[in-house]
């Protein structure tokens, strides 16, 4: 068990509920709040698409000891966070 990435998986759930479901995207850096048609939408597109699945991915991981786990997690970060940023950029910028 690695718990370091229980406690990496434990932080991303816990930002995933504070964007997703208390809306608070002031956790979210990056971004000029002035170009988002719906800020209500981003935290529930950020926190339950790409947060969340991440946060339960890397818990799952911590659990289970396998070979290439690195990889494993580096190719799912990046799959969703490329969702979440063509999502973004097509749906919710003026």
């Amino acid at each position: 068990m690695d718990y370091g990435l229980l406690v990496i998986g434990i932080a991303l759930l816990l930002v995933s509920y504070l964007v997703a479901v208390k809306k608070q995207t002031w956790l979210l850096a990056g971004f000029n709040e002035k170009m988002i048609k719906n800020k209500s939408l981003l935290g529930i597109v950020t926190g339950g698409i790409f947060f969340l699945p991440l946060g339960l991915l890397v818990v799952v991981n911590s659990f289970i000891d396998y070979p290439y786990e690195l990889t494993v997690l580096i190719i799912a970060m990046l799959i969703l966070l490329t969702i979440v940023y063509v999502f973004i950029n097509r749906r919710l910028l003026d």
